[in-house]
């Protein structure tokens, strides 16, 4: 059987390799990835491909968010995983005990941008609160109330996630914004807990921030208009959707900005 990485994925974003092959090595040398570790049942010329892919899907993702390759790594602190196998029916995950983001080698297209969302949530969460415990999140702790650490990133980043997570200004306190609503109304019809997270609704409204960019790339973040959970409200739309993207556009620039000392 033909492998999903062979089918190819649509991209327009810069070239930053010149065509040639990279290596995952050349990926950890360039972004500075605490680690890359590839599961045994990837071939070599899989291995290969899902190299390129991810290096394109990086560099398009440092495009986007317009931050040094650093931001990416989590200024090293990050660790990627390629069919290395895991949690059944998943096709992609963070693990914040190991600060590792995992992709399937078959089924994990797609799923990058939403799972590094994850790992950058998890990665600031000690940064912008204060007394925060192992595992937590800054999305999580921001819907409970805490207090911030003082600082001009984290109050742009504050103020991304309560357009996320918290009724629309102007709206009545007890009131859900229309994203948060639809969340709600999934995790109803699965009878789960799983959309209305706040960790995972940042996420995917990190993936719609990124797929309505005009750099696109399929590898990177796919389905967040048109595809079955789309359609179904998972994701932000009109201008909700376009206030978070300005928001976290914002953050991300002036982040990448402070990390090159630009401001």
């Amino acid at each position: 059987m033909t492998s999903r990485l062979h089918q190819g994925f649509y991209r327009n974003g810069n070239e930053h390799r010149a065509g040639a092959d990279v290596s995952f090595g050349d990926i950890i040398k360039c972004f500075g990835f605490r680690s890359i570790e590839v599961g045994k049942w990837v071939a070599k010329e899989e291995q290969q491909l899902g190299a390129n892919l991810f290096f394109d899907a990086l560099y398009d993702l440092c495009d986007i968010l317009q931050v040094p390759e650093s931001v990416i790594s989590l200024n090293g602190r990050l660790a990627l995983a390629f069919g290395k196998g895991g949690r059944k029916g998943v096709c992609a995950h963070y693990t914040p005990a190991k600060h590792e983001l995992s992709l399937a080698k078959n089924a994990g297209a797609g799923s990058l941008a939403h799972e590094w969302f994850h790992a950058f949530d998890h990665y600031i969460a000690n940064k912008m609160y204060a007394n925060t415990q192992v595992g937590q999140f800054a999305s999580e702790l921001c819907l409970r109330g805490k207090t911030i650490i003082s600082h001009n990133l984290n109050q742009r980043l504050e103020e991304s996630l309560h357009h996320i997570l918290l009724p629309e200004v102007g709206a009545q306190s007890a009131s859900l914004n229309p994203f948060i609503s639809h969340a709600v109304a999934l995790d109803k019809q699965s009878k789960s807990v799983y959309y209305t997270l706040p960790q995972e609704a940042c996420a995917r409204a990190f993936e719609a921030m990124i797929q309505d960019h005009p750099i696109k790339n399929s590898f990177l973040v796919q389905g967040t208009k048109q595809s079955k959970l789309a359609l179904l409200g998972a994701y932000p739309t009109g201008a909700l959707r376009a206030t978070i993207n300005k928001a976290l556009h914002t953050y991300f620039y002036q982040l990448g900005c402070a990390v090159q000392h630009k401001i």
